[in-house]
């Protein structure tokens, strides 16, 4: 359920330029009053200057520059928020659990950050005046009427409450349309991300056949929801808007005008300000659009900052050294109902090399995140120096744990920033950690060295490149737990070297837990842990390993089975 809470910040500008609205809309009507006596005047003595004309033109002028004033607060106030809402955002996801974000995904995230701070802005910035000209105005104008003639008045409002009649009756059920529409719409801008974001796949495997088939059929569905809809409401709400429109009100106006005595005076004055006020119907419709608009914006901003924050210790608690306990740990995802790891326990000595294996789905991802505190376990504790991770605050705890992962994130600037990321490093000491990186060579070759841009996500680099970046800026970071997610993931013969040489020197003196699939890269760790269904099955040596026929035996056999492959046994 929302509410608009979220306005606060900026609801004494907002309140100043509905009221300045208001004194723009009273303003205009009063000039229109003015409009009615000059006629009068004119028609009474053609020759002479109308006085009431000067009032008009001030009380025009004033109408326009203070709806100026009201559009310039509004504004102003939108940015405010604009800026509000995404400070407030960007610090609150700042401290939710890393895995909590992983699994919103960055494209619903995006959006709140973007679609619907941006929808907030709009609505602020456009309904801000549009609501003294949808409420006040026809209120006003109605007063005024009432006083000139009551019967023009009646007249006036019996044409605007058909219109709304007849709005109403078309609209009626109208939430589940607008829930399809809106689920519609979705859907197209879901197939088009995704048939953007995969061209290079599309073009290679089905020339966008299947992948464009389903862009296309999400738009045809979005078509049959319009085209539906617009059948059933067509009539009636062209009906209703015709009647909304200012020219019936005034040719009943005009009508009636002709039928009942009264002044002149009267009769304009009635005819300006019931256009008027039927001109105002289009505003207030206007506003209900950008309400309904709104309140799915905050409803969705309102989820985002409802989501729990990471339990930060305010304890100075530091670890006595790097060695790194599971004890007994259990943890479940929330959207599923087995254990991803169940009693999970074993030790890592500082200093020492440790690898992860098991099949695929074994927990070894979940082991290497939940160190870090993308997650709190369900059960059991993970401690580093002794100390639980939880009496840790994350600053402290950031500082113990370097990692380097299979897809290593580079950011749009220069491979200089990418390296320095979160720390006041020199140029000395970003070229001393690329060096050590073997990354120095390459950057060298490049058009502009260190301050070459990389690209959205470091597109401009190959697998290889991108991984020994990420692996000095670990270097650079120099902390005393390491955590290889398959870092040779993008490792090639040409590189191999000089790649197995750059996390040599990135392990150097730390404690160690590198998750493998390349099991020839682990053969001389000090300790192997094979986990299997979220179970530690195994612990030992790559020998002792080996002798015991267990899981390792198998991986490890099968890992050989598939180096040895070769084209010629195909078939």
């Amino acid at each position: 359920m929302n509410d608009w809470s979220i306005m606060r910040p900026v609801r004494g500008r907002v309140n100043l330029g509905v009221a300045l609205s208001g004194l723009s809309s009273l303003c205009g009507l009063g000039s229109l009053v003015l409009l009615a006596f000059t006629l009068q005047r004119l028609l009474e003595e053609p020759t002479q200057w109308p006085w009431p004309f000067a009032l008009v033109i001030l009380s025009t002028l004033a109408a326009y520059g203070l709806r100026q004033l009201s559009f310039h607060h509004s504004h102003l106030a939108a940015f405010e928020l604009e800026r509000i809402l995404r400070s407030e955002l960007s610090e609150h996801l700042a401290r939710v659990p890393l895995g909590e974000v992983q699994r919103l995904g960055a494209g619903a995230l995006a959006k709140v950050l973007q679609d619907d701070v941006k929808a907030l802005h709009v609505f602020v910035a456009d309904s801000t005046p549009l609501l003294a000209r949808a409420y006040l105005t026809p209120v006003a104008a109605l007063l005024l009427m009432l006083w000139l003639d009551w019967r023009m008045a009646l007249a006036a409002l019996a044409v605007l409450l058909a219109g709304f009649t007849v709005l109403a009756v078309a609209m009626r059920g109208n939430q589940p349309r607008i829930a399809e529409y809106n689920a519609a719409r979705e859907q197209v801008n879901a197939a088009v991300l995704e048939f953007v974001q995969a061209m290079p796949v599309v073009r290679s495997f089905d020339a966008g056949n299947n992948t464009f088939s389903r862009y296309q059929q999400a738009l045809d569905g979005y078509l049959q929801m319009l085209g539906g809809w617009y059948r059933d409401v067509s009539f009636s709400a062209r009906f209703s808007l015709a009647l909304l429109n200012p020219l019936p009100t005034l040719l009943v106006l005009l009508a009636f005008g002709l039928l009942l005595p009264g002044s002149l005076t009267g009769w304009l004055a009635a005819l300006l300000i019931g256009t008027a006020m039927a001109e105002s119907m289009m505003p207030l419709m206007a506003l209900k659009h950008l309400v309904n608009k709104a309140q799915l914006s905050v409803v969705r901003i309102q989820e985002v900052m409802a989501l729990p924050l990471l339990v930060e210790s305010t304890l100075d608690t530091r670890p006595i050294d790097a060695s790194v306990s599971f004890d007994n740990v259990s943890f479940q995802y929330a959207d599923h109902q087995d254990d991803a790891l169940r009693a999970l326990s074993f030790h890592l000595r500082p200093g020492t090399l440790n690898a992860l294996v098991g099949p695929s789905g074994a927990g070894k991802s979940t082991v290497a995140r939940l160190l870090p505190r993308f997650w709190d376990v369900s059960s059991g504790s993970i401690r580093i120096g002794g100390k639980d991770i939880r009496e840790l605050r994350s600053d402290t705890l950031m500082k113990q744990v370097a990692f380097v992962f299979q897809e290593s994130f580079l950011f749009a600037g220069s491979i200089a920033d990418n390296i320095r990321l979160g720390l006041p490093a020199n140029d000395a000491e970003v070229q001393a950690a690329a060096k050590a990186a073997q990354a120095h060579a390459f950057i060298e070759e490049l058009p502009q060295g260190y301050a070459t841009a990389v690209g959205e996500r470091g597109i401009f680099l190959s697998g290889g490149q991108r991984q020994r970046i990420a692996i000095a800026r670990a270097i650079l970071q120099d902390r005393p737990i390491l955590v290889l997610d398959e870092a040779t993931a993008f490792n090639d013969p040409e590189n191999e070297a000089e790649l197995i040489q750059a996390l040599a020197q990135l392990m150097r003196g730390k404690t160690v837990l590198m998750i493998a699939h390349r099991l020839s890269t682990i053969r001389g760790a000090d300790q192997i842990l094979v986990m299997d269904q979220g179970r530690l099955c195994e612990i030992g040596r790559h020998e002792q390993l080996l002798n015991q026929g267990g899981i390792y035996t198998r991986l490890w056999h099968s890992y050989h089975r598939a180096q040895d492959w070769s084209l010629d046994q195909h078939g």
